[in-house]
């Protein structure tokens, strides 16, 4: 693991509560939130031709930066042999918890991306949802994904756009140099000990990237923040921006 992965992770650590604390804050009913990037309303699902949602029931599936387990366990739910893997003992416990909360049958492991600890040809599916901007070796992790990846196999990649990360959406002004791949510290909380280091990479860097991996692309989507996706321009106090700018890009490849 790297130096970036290694203060990553001990940021992690310390986050995790705080983070996991406000991704539920929302919850309106009595589950937390675990969605799965083959819902059938997941953002590009109905617009790829890859997958019917009755294919994610037996199928091998990873979660890569699996976090607090949303997308393991939401997968799991789908009818998948789900297995997550992330770098931070505490998101894992999180995990693990969401898992029990459901009453999922899911399984978590602590790794690194660019060092998967699984076999070659040991899975149907994977995804990544918010991860990968923080490798700095990202032809190494892909490399990995499309190793574990039986032929075939699905991956969905979702990461932050970078568009919008070089944008503030109060002034509607570009902040930083689109075209900068990096690394970027990002201070979370003072209170913390390290940053997060991520990696704005353009997303001809990332298509290249997952074509260079072995990866056929099929389908790449840029989606909204969900909070604008959901409602009309005026139902909520948000910045006009955002409502102009997509808040992330999910790439959908067969390896």
């Amino acid at each position: 693991m790297d130096d970036h992965a290694q203060s990553n992770r001990r940021l992690w650590n310390e986050w995790s509560d705080a983070f996991q604390a406000a991704w539920n804050a929302d919850t309106d009913d009595d589950l937390p939130p675990a969605p799965s990037p083959f819902d059938a309303d997941a953002p590009g699902f109905a617009e790829q031709s890859l997958l019917d949602a009755s294919d994610v029931e037996g199928a091998d599936y990873v979660e890569l930066g699996c976090g607090g387990g949303q997308g393991t366990v939401g997968t799991a739910e789908l009818g998948a042999d789900a297995v997550g893997l992330d770098f931070s003992e505490e998101q894992l416990a999180h995990a693990r918890r969401l898992r029990d909360f459901y009453g999922a049958d899911a399984r978590f492991a602590q790794g690194d991306v660019t060092s998967l600890p699984f076999p070659d040809d040991r899975f149907d599916l994977a995804s990544s949802e918010a991860a990968f901007q923080m490798v700095a070796d990202l032809d190494r992790a892909l490399a990995e994904a499309h190793r574990v990846l039986r032929p075939g196999g699905v991956f969905v990649l979702s990461v932050p756009h970078p568009l919008y990360e070089a944008f503030d959406a109060e002034t509607s002004e570009l902040t930083r140099d689109y075209l900068d791949p990096g690394p970027r510290d990002i201070t979370i909380s003072e209170e913390y000990g390290e940053t997060l280091t991520v990696f704005d990479r353009p997303i001809d860097a990332r298509y290249n990237a997952l074509a260079e991996a072995g990866f056929d692309v099929h389908r790449l989507v840029e989606h909204q923040h969900p909070h604008v996706a959901e409602n009309d321009p005026g139902a909520r106090d948000l910045p006009d921006a955002l409502w102009k700018v997509p808040r992330s890009v999910r790439f959908w490849a067969v390896a």
